[in-house]
Protein backbone atom coordinates (compact mmCIF):
# COMPACT_ATOMS: atom_id res chain seq x y z
CA UNK A 1 0.00 0.00 0.00
CA UNK A 2 1.00 3.88 -0.74
CA UNK A 3 1.25 5.88 2.34
CA UNK A 4 -1.14 8.73 2.34
CA UNK A 5 -1.51 11.90 4.94
CA UNK A 6 -4.90 11.87 5.55
CA UNK A 7 -8.51 10.15 4.71
CA UNK A 8 -10.14 10.10 1.29
CA UNK A 9 -13.54 12.01 1.45
CA UNK A 10 -14.76 10.41 -1.80
CA UNK A 11 -14.38 7.51 -4.47
CA UNK A 12 -13.41 8.92 -7.53
CA UNK A 13 -16.03 7.36 -10.26
CA UNK A 14 -14.57 5.49 -13.29
CA UNK A 15 -18.26 5.32 -15.29
CA UNK A 16 -16.26 7.54 -17.41
CA UNK A 17 -18.55 10.18 -19.82
CA UNK A 18 -21.23 12.23 -18.14
CA UNK A 19 -20.30 10.65 -14.55
CA UNK A 20 -16.82 11.60 -14.96
CA UNK A 21 -17.75 15.19 -15.92
CA UNK A 22 -20.11 15.69 -12.98
CA UNK A 23 -17.59 14.81 -10.30
CA UNK A 24 -15.08 16.89 -11.56
CA UNK A 25 -17.32 19.75 -11.25
CA UNK A 26 -18.32 18.65 -7.77
CA UNK A 27 -14.70 17.96 -6.83
CA UNK A 28 -13.70 21.55 -7.96
CA UNK A 29 -16.70 23.20 -5.76
CA UNK A 30 -14.93 21.45 -2.82
CA UNK A 31 -11.57 22.60 -2.72
CA UNK A 32 -8.30 23.47 -4.33
CA UNK A 33 -7.55 19.57 -3.71
CA UNK A 34 -9.91 16.99 -2.69
CA UNK A 35 -8.42 13.34 -0.93
CA UNK A 36 -9.92 11.02 -2.58
CA UNK A 37 -9.43 6.99 -3.07
CA UNK A 38 -8.30 5.33 -6.21
CA UNK A 39 -8.94 1.19 -6.88
CA UNK A 40 -7.56 -0.91 -4.56
CA UNK A 41 -7.68 1.44 -1.37
CA UNK A 42 -4.99 3.61 -3.31
CA UNK A 43 -5.43 7.70 -1.44
CA UNK A 44 -4.93 10.95 -3.79
CA UNK A 45 -5.29 14.71 -3.96
CA UNK A 46 -7.78 15.09 -6.55
CA UNK A 47 -6.93 18.56 -8.70
CA UNK A 48 -9.48 20.23 -10.78
CA UNK A 49 -9.23 23.52 -10.70
CA UNK A 50 -7.72 24.97 -13.46
CA UNK A 51 -5.58 27.21 -12.03
CA UNK A 52 -4.09 24.86 -9.45
CA UNK A 53 -3.80 22.56 -12.18
CA UNK A 54 -1.22 24.34 -13.49
CA UNK A 55 0.42 25.67 -10.84
CA UNK A 56 1.13 21.96 -9.83
CA UNK A 57 2.39 20.83 -13.13
CA UNK A 58 5.26 23.08 -13.07
CA UNK A 59 5.82 23.08 -9.55
CA UNK A 60 9.37 22.07 -8.30
CA UNK A 61 7.97 20.43 -5.82
CA UNK A 62 6.00 18.01 -7.28
CA UNK A 63 7.47 14.81 -9.26
CA UNK A 64 6.58 12.39 -11.83
CA UNK A 65 9.03 9.41 -10.25
CA UNK A 66 7.44 6.97 -7.51
CA UNK A 67 10.31 5.13 -7.01
CA UNK A 68 12.64 8.03 -5.98
CA UNK A 69 9.96 10.07 -3.87
CA UNK A 70 7.80 7.12 -1.99
CA UNK A 71 10.30 5.15 0.26
CA UNK A 72 8.72 2.34 0.60
CA UNK A 73 7.32 1.50 -2.68
CA UNK A 74 7.06 -2.07 -3.68
CA UNK A 75 7.25 -2.07 -7.82
CA UNK A 76 4.01 -4.18 -8.91
CA UNK A 77 2.32 -3.69 -5.33
CA UNK A 78 -0.44 -1.87 -6.72
CA UNK A 79 -1.23 -3.83 -10.16
CA UNK A 80 -3.72 -1.39 -11.74
CA UNK A 81 -1.09 1.73 -11.11
CA UNK A 82 1.86 -0.21 -11.98
CA UNK A 83 1.66 0.35 -15.83
CA UNK A 84 1.93 4.59 -15.36
CA UNK A 85 4.50 3.90 -12.21
CA UNK A 86 6.42 1.22 -12.54
CA UNK A 87 7.79 1.88 -16.07
CA UNK A 88 10.99 4.33 -16.74
CA UNK A 89 10.66 6.28 -19.62
CA UNK A 90 10.58 9.86 -20.04
CA UNK A 91 6.95 10.19 -18.39
CA UNK A 92 8.19 9.14 -14.92
CA UNK A 93 12.01 10.45 -15.53
CA UNK A 94 13.14 13.77 -14.08
CA UNK A 95 16.14 15.76 -14.80
CA UNK A 96 19.00 14.16 -16.71
CA UNK A 97 17.14 10.65 -17.17
CA UNK A 98 14.37 12.79 -18.49
CA UNK A 99 16.50 14.86 -20.82
CA UNK A 100 18.15 11.68 -22.14
CA UNK A 101 15.15 9.60 -22.93
CA UNK A 102 12.91 12.70 -24.23
CA UNK A 103 15.85 13.47 -26.69
CA UNK A 104 15.62 10.03 -28.19
CA UNK A 105 12.15 10.42 -29.02
CA UNK A 106 11.35 13.82 -29.78
CA UNK A 107 13.50 14.48 -32.56
CA UNK A 108 11.08 11.86 -35.01
CA UNK A 109 7.89 14.08 -33.97
CA UNK A 110 9.01 18.00 -34.71
CA UNK A 111 6.84 20.02 -36.58
CA UNK A 112 8.78 19.60 -40.20
CA UNK A 113 9.00 15.77 -39.17
CA UNK A 114 5.87 15.32 -38.75
CA UNK A 115 4.18 17.24 -41.57
CA UNK A 116 6.06 15.10 -43.94
CA UNK A 117 4.10 12.46 -42.58
CA UNK A 118 0.69 14.14 -43.84
CA UNK A 119 1.15 11.65 -47.35
CA UNK A 120 1.12 8.59 -44.74
CA UNK A 121 -1.70 9.79 -42.74
CA UNK A 122 -3.77 10.45 -46.58
CA UNK A 123 -2.95 7.35 -47.47
CA UNK A 124 -4.63 5.27 -43.80
CA UNK A 125 -7.35 7.80 -44.29
CA UNK A 126 -7.92 7.17 -47.62
CA UNK A 127 -7.57 3.82 -47.26
CA UNK A 128 -10.24 3.25 -44.55
CA UNK A 129 -12.86 5.61 -46.37
CA UNK A 130 -12.41 3.53 -49.28
CA UNK A 131 -13.57 0.64 -46.90
CA UNK A 132 -16.46 1.94 -45.10
CA UNK A 133 -17.40 2.99 -48.79
CA UNK A 134 -18.13 -0.32 -49.72
CA UNK A 135 -20.04 -0.92 -46.97
CA UNK A 136 -24.08 -0.43 -47.54
CA UNK A 137 -24.98 3.29 -46.65
CA UNK A 138 -28.76 2.54 -44.80
CA UNK A 139 -27.13 0.87 -42.23
CA UNK A 140 -25.35 1.47 -38.45
CA UNK A 141 -21.80 1.42 -39.11
CA UNK A 142 -19.57 1.76 -35.62
CA UNK A 143 -17.00 4.57 -36.59
CA UNK A 144 -14.94 4.25 -33.61
CA UNK A 145 -13.91 0.76 -34.61
CA UNK A 146 -14.00 1.32 -38.57
CA UNK A 147 -12.07 4.59 -38.74
CA UNK A 148 -11.37 6.45 -35.64
CA UNK A 149 -9.66 3.68 -33.97
CA UNK A 150 -7.65 2.67 -36.72
CA UNK A 151 -5.98 5.84 -38.20
CA UNK A 152 -4.03 6.24 -35.01
CA UNK A 153 -3.31 3.09 -34.45
CA UNK A 154 -2.28 2.26 -37.91
CA UNK A 155 0.18 4.92 -38.29
CA UNK A 156 2.15 4.61 -34.89
CA UNK A 157 1.99 1.18 -35.36
CA UNK A 158 3.77 1.42 -38.75
CA UNK A 159 6.42 4.45 -37.74
CA UNK A 160 7.22 1.74 -34.82
CA UNK A 161 7.70 -1.28 -37.04
CA UNK A 162 4.86 -3.50 -35.18
CA UNK A 163 4.20 -6.66 -37.70
CA UNK A 164 0.74 -7.12 -38.67
CA UNK A 165 0.21 -10.42 -37.28
CA UNK A 166 1.15 -8.35 -33.63
CA UNK A 167 -1.20 -5.46 -33.88
CA UNK A 168 -4.42 -7.12 -32.59
CA UNK A 169 -2.52 -8.42 -29.57
CA UNK A 170 -0.44 -4.74 -28.74
CA UNK A 171 -3.57 -2.73 -29.25
CA UNK A 172 -6.37 -4.49 -27.54
CA UNK A 173 -3.61 -4.27 -24.77
CA UNK A 174 -3.18 -0.71 -24.59
CA UNK A 175 -7.49 -0.51 -24.61
CA UNK A 176 -7.57 -2.77 -21.33
CA UNK A 177 -4.27 -1.06 -19.70
CA UNK A 178 -6.60 2.04 -18.99
CA UNK A 179 -9.57 0.51 -17.71
CA UNK A 180 -9.78 1.31 -13.78
CA UNK A 181 -12.65 -0.77 -12.67
CA UNK A 182 -10.85 -4.34 -13.05
CA UNK A 183 -9.89 -7.19 -10.91
CA UNK A 184 -6.83 -7.19 -9.12
CA UNK A 185 -6.18 -10.58 -10.95
CA UNK A 186 -7.08 -9.02 -14.00
CA UNK A 187 -4.85 -6.30 -14.02
CA UNK A 188 -1.54 -8.32 -13.03
CA UNK A 189 -2.48 -10.53 -15.94
CA UNK A 190 -2.57 -7.06 -18.55
CA UNK A 191 0.71 -5.88 -17.14
CA UNK A 192 2.53 -9.33 -17.67
CA UNK A 193 0.82 -9.63 -21.13
CA UNK A 194 2.44 -6.21 -21.87
CA UNK A 195 5.88 -7.20 -20.88
CA UNK A 196 5.31 -10.37 -23.07
CA UNK A 197 4.20 -8.43 -26.35
CA UNK A 198 6.60 -5.85 -25.86
CA UNK A 199 9.14 -8.21 -25.45
CA UNK A 200 7.69 -10.13 -28.77
CA UNK A 201 8.15 -6.87 -30.68
CA UNK A 202 12.27 -6.04 -29.65
CA UNK A 203 12.96 -9.37 -30.33
CA UNK A 204 11.50 -8.87 -33.65
CA UNK A 205 12.77 -5.72 -34.85
CA UNK A 206 16.51 -7.14 -33.27
CA UNK A 207 15.83 -10.15 -35.85
CA UNK A 208 14.91 -8.07 -38.64
CA UNK A 209 15.15 -4.35 -37.78
CA UNK A 210 14.29 -1.54 -39.88
CA UNK A 211 13.41 1.73 -40.87
CA UNK A 212 11.09 2.27 -38.11
CA UNK A 213 11.67 3.65 -34.21
CA UNK A 214 11.16 0.55 -32.57
CA UNK A 215 14.84 -0.29 -34.58
CA UNK A 216 15.93 2.93 -33.93
CA UNK A 217 15.71 2.62 -29.94
CA UNK A 218 17.36 -0.77 -30.32
CA UNK A 219 19.98 0.41 -31.99
CA UNK A 220 20.68 3.43 -29.24
CA UNK A 221 20.33 0.80 -26.63
CA UNK A 222 23.03 -1.81 -28.08
CA UNK A 223 25.36 1.33 -29.39
CA UNK A 224 24.70 4.30 -27.62
CA UNK A 225 27.01 6.52 -25.17
CA UNK A 226 24.25 6.29 -22.78
CA UNK A 227 22.37 3.28 -23.54
CA UNK A 228 19.01 2.28 -22.79
CA UNK A 229 18.76 0.03 -20.31
CA UNK A 230 15.91 -3.04 -21.32
CA UNK A 231 13.38 -1.91 -18.87
CA UNK A 232 13.38 1.70 -20.32
CA UNK A 233 13.72 0.31 -24.10
CA UNK A 234 10.03 -1.44 -22.62
CA UNK A 235 8.58 1.64 -21.06
CA UNK A 236 9.23 4.08 -24.00
CA UNK A 237 7.64 1.63 -26.26
CA UNK A 238 5.10 1.24 -23.64
CA UNK A 239 4.41 4.82 -23.93
CA UNK A 240 4.91 5.87 -27.42
CA UNK A 241 2.59 2.98 -28.30
CA UNK A 242 -0.72 3.42 -26.13
CA UNK A 243 0.30 7.24 -25.57
CA UNK A 244 0.56 7.52 -29.51
CA UNK A 245 -2.97 6.03 -30.02
CA UNK A 246 -5.70 6.73 -27.34
CA UNK A 247 -5.11 10.32 -27.67
CA UNK A 248 -5.93 11.17 -31.03
CA UNK A 249 -8.75 7.82 -31.28
CA UNK A 250 -10.98 9.82 -29.00
CA UNK A 251 -9.97 13.21 -30.49
CA UNK A 252 -11.86 11.72 -33.56
CA UNK A 253 -14.38 10.14 -32.09
CA UNK A 254 -15.60 13.42 -29.79
CA UNK A 255 -15.26 15.76 -32.98
CA UNK A 256 -17.29 13.63 -34.98
CA UNK A 257 -20.04 13.48 -32.50
CA UNK A 258 -20.11 17.00 -32.13
CA UNK A 259 -20.15 18.61 -35.17
CA UNK A 260 -22.96 15.77 -35.59
CA UNK A 261 -24.84 17.06 -32.89
CA UNK A 262 -24.15 20.72 -33.91
CA UNK A 263 -24.78 20.90 -37.64
CA UNK A 264 -24.65 24.54 -37.95
CA UNK A 265 -20.80 24.24 -36.72
CA UNK A 266 -20.37 21.84 -39.37
CA UNK A 267 -21.71 23.59 -42.26
CA UNK A 268 -19.11 26.38 -40.64
CA UNK A 269 -16.61 24.14 -41.71
CA UNK A 270 -17.97 23.09 -44.98
CA UNK A 271 -17.85 26.81 -46.51
CA UNK A 272 -14.67 27.52 -45.02
CA UNK A 273 -11.96 24.70 -44.37
CA UNK A 274 -9.45 26.42 -42.74
CA UNK A 275 -11.22 26.60 -39.50
CA UNK A 276 -10.89 22.77 -38.67
CA UNK A 277 -8.31 23.50 -36.68
CA UNK A 278 -11.00 25.93 -34.38
CA UNK A 279 -13.06 22.43 -34.05
CA UNK A 280 -10.10 20.54 -33.33
CA UNK A 281 -8.78 22.75 -30.57
CA UNK A 282 -12.48 23.01 -29.41
CA UNK A 283 -12.74 19.29 -29.31
CA UNK A 284 -9.55 19.33 -27.27
CA UNK A 285 -10.81 21.62 -24.86
CA UNK A 286 -14.24 20.29 -24.56
CA UNK A 287 -13.47 16.73 -23.97
CA UNK A 288 -9.66 16.34 -23.08
CA UNK A 289 -8.73 12.40 -24.43
CA UNK A 290 -6.64 11.53 -21.70
CA UNK A 291 -8.65 13.46 -18.16
CA UNK A 292 -6.08 12.24 -15.58
CA UNK A 293 -2.64 10.62 -15.91
CA UNK A 294 -1.55 8.52 -12.85
CA UNK A 295 0.22 9.61 -11.14
CA UNK A 296 2.37 12.42 -9.27
CA UNK A 297 3.92 13.08 -6.16
CA UNK A 298 4.35 15.84 -3.62
CA UNK A 299 8.43 15.84 -2.79
CA UNK A 300 7.49 18.43 -0.21
CA UNK A 301 4.85 20.19 1.97
CA UNK A 302 2.62 22.45 -0.64
CA UNK A 303 -0.30 25.22 1.08
CA UNK A 304 -2.45 25.25 -2.22
CA UNK A 305 -4.57 27.53 0.88
CA UNK A 306 -8.33 27.04 2.42
CA UNK A 307 -6.84 24.37 4.62
CA UNK A 308 -5.57 22.10 1.94
CA UNK A 309 -1.88 21.08 2.72
CA UNK A 310 -0.73 18.03 0.34
CA UNK A 311 2.33 16.67 2.44
CA UNK A 312 5.28 15.52 1.25
CA UNK A 313 5.06 11.36 -0.25
CA UNK A 314 1.49 12.50 -0.58
CA UNK A 315 -0.13 11.13 -4.37
CA UNK A 316 -1.62 13.59 -6.62
CA UNK A 317 -4.09 13.05 -9.51
CA UNK A 318 -3.98 16.45 -11.76
CA UNK A 319 -7.29 16.33 -14.06
CA UNK A 320 -5.80 17.54 -17.62
CA UNK A 321 -9.32 17.94 -18.71
CA UNK A 322 -10.36 20.58 -15.98
CA UNK A 323 -9.05 23.49 -17.05
CA UNK A 324 -10.30 23.37 -20.10
CA UNK A 325 -14.07 22.53 -18.46
CA UNK A 326 -13.06 25.35 -15.24
CA UNK A 327 -16.23 28.19 -15.04
CA UNK A 328 -13.58 30.19 -13.77
CA UNK A 329 -11.54 29.81 -17.19
CA UNK A 330 -14.69 29.17 -19.68
CA UNK A 331 -17.45 30.78 -20.14
CA UNK A 332 -20.04 27.60 -20.51
CA UNK A 333 -17.38 25.48 -20.54
CA UNK A 334 -19.80 22.44 -20.80
CA UNK A 335 -20.65 24.25 -24.82
CA UNK A 336 -19.25 22.70 -27.79
CA UNK A 337 -18.54 26.19 -29.97
CA UNK A 338 -15.77 26.88 -32.60
CA UNK A 339 -16.38 30.28 -32.46
CA UNK A 340 -15.21 30.35 -28.79
CA UNK A 341 -12.56 33.33 -29.01
CA UNK A 342 -10.52 31.75 -26.11
CA UNK A 343 -9.72 27.63 -26.48
CA UNK A 344 -7.12 26.92 -24.30
CA UNK A 345 -7.05 23.69 -22.80
CA UNK A 346 -4.07 21.52 -21.36
CA UNK A 347 -4.84 18.36 -23.47
CA UNK A 348 -1.27 17.47 -24.01
CA UNK A 349 -0.04 19.08 -21.04
CA UNK A 350 2.43 21.77 -19.76
CA UNK A 351 5.94 22.32 -19.05
CA UNK A 352 8.91 19.90 -19.19
CA UNK A 353 6.40 16.33 -19.76
CA UNK A 354 4.44 17.78 -22.51
CA UNK A 355 3.40 15.24 -24.94
CA UNK A 356 5.88 15.39 -27.80
CA UNK A 357 2.89 13.50 -29.94
CA UNK A 358 0.77 16.45 -30.20
CA UNK A 359 2.07 17.45 -33.24
CA UNK A 360 1.27 14.48 -35.08
CA UNK A 361 -1.98 13.68 -32.97
CA UNK A 362 -3.63 17.12 -34.26
CA UNK A 363 -2.23 16.16 -37.94
CA UNK A 364 -4.21 13.16 -37.97
CA UNK A 365 -7.01 14.37 -36.69
CA UNK A 366 -6.83 17.45 -39.33
CA UNK A 367 -6.12 15.00 -41.98
CA UNK A 368 -9.13 12.86 -41.11
CA UNK A 369 -11.95 14.81 -40.11
CA UNK A 370 -12.46 16.60 -43.42
CA UNK A 371 -11.84 13.53 -45.61
CA UNK A 372 -14.79 12.00 -43.44
CA UNK A 373 -17.27 14.39 -43.93
CA UNK A 374 -16.38 15.19 -47.69
CA UNK A 375 -16.60 11.54 -48.45
CA UNK A 376 -19.91 10.85 -46.20
CA UNK A 377 -21.75 14.86 -46.75
CA UNK A 378 -25.20 13.01 -45.11
CA UNK A 379 -23.37 11.17 -42.50
CA UNK A 380 -25.64 11.00 -39.22
CA UNK A 381 -25.55 9.41 -35.71
CA UNK A 382 -27.49 6.21 -35.36
CA UNK A 383 -28.46 7.40 -31.81
CA UNK A 384 -28.57 10.42 -29.76
CA UNK A 385 -25.27 11.85 -28.63
CA UNK A 386 -25.93 11.72 -25.09
CA UNK A 387 -26.69 8.12 -25.73
CA UNK A 388 -23.05 6.98 -26.69
CA UNK A 389 -20.82 4.67 -24.48
CA UNK A 390 -18.10 5.56 -22.46
CA UNK A 391 -15.13 3.60 -21.49
CA UNK A 392 -15.37 2.97 -17.70
CA UNK A 393 -12.36 4.70 -16.18
CA UNK A 394 -11.08 8.06 -14.91
CA UNK A 395 -8.10 8.30 -16.71
CA UNK A 396 -9.11 8.03 -20.45
CA UNK A 397 -12.31 9.85 -22.07
CA UNK A 398 -13.41 7.17 -24.89
CA UNK A 399 -15.86 6.25 -26.72
CA UNK A 400 -16.59 2.58 -26.92
CA UNK A 401 -18.67 2.37 -30.30
CA UNK A 402 -19.94 5.87 -32.33
CA UNK A 403 -22.64 4.12 -34.40
CA UNK A 404 -23.63 6.28 -37.77
CA UNK A 405 -25.13 6.00 -40.76
CA UNK A 406 -23.06 6.63 -43.93
CA UNK A 407 -26.17 7.81 -46.29
CA UNK A 408 -24.09 7.23 -49.37
CA UNK A 409 -25.10 5.50 -52.81
CA UNK A 410 -22.36 2.99 -53.44
CA UNK A 411 -21.27 3.36 -57.17
CA UNK A 412 -19.59 -0.36 -57.41
CA UNK A 413 -16.12 1.48 -58.19
CA UNK A 414 -13.28 0.05 -57.60
CA UNK A 415 -10.31 1.38 -54.90
CA UNK A 416 -7.01 0.92 -55.25
CA UNK A 417 -5.48 -0.15 -51.59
Amino acid sequence: MIAFSTSPTTALDSSGGRCMYEQVDRLREMGPAVPVELPEGVGAWSVTRGDVVRLLLTHPGVSRNLKKNVPGYEPGSVPWLSPWVDVDSMATAEGRDHARLRKLITPAFTPRRVEAMRSQVEAIVGRLLDELEARPGDEAVDLHRAFAYRVPTEMICDLFGVPRDQRTAVLDLFVAVGQTDVSEEESLAINDDLVATMRTLIDTRRRDPGDDLTSFLLAAREEGNDPLTEHELISTLLLMLGGGSTTTINLIDHTVRELLAHPKQLDTLRADPDRWDDAIEESLRTHCPVMHLPMRWATEDIDLGEGVVIRAGDAILICYGAHGRDPEVHDAPGDFDIDRADKDHLAFGLGAHFCPGSHLARLEARVALPALFARFPRLELAIRPDETEHEHTFIGNGITALPVLLHHTWTGRHHDA
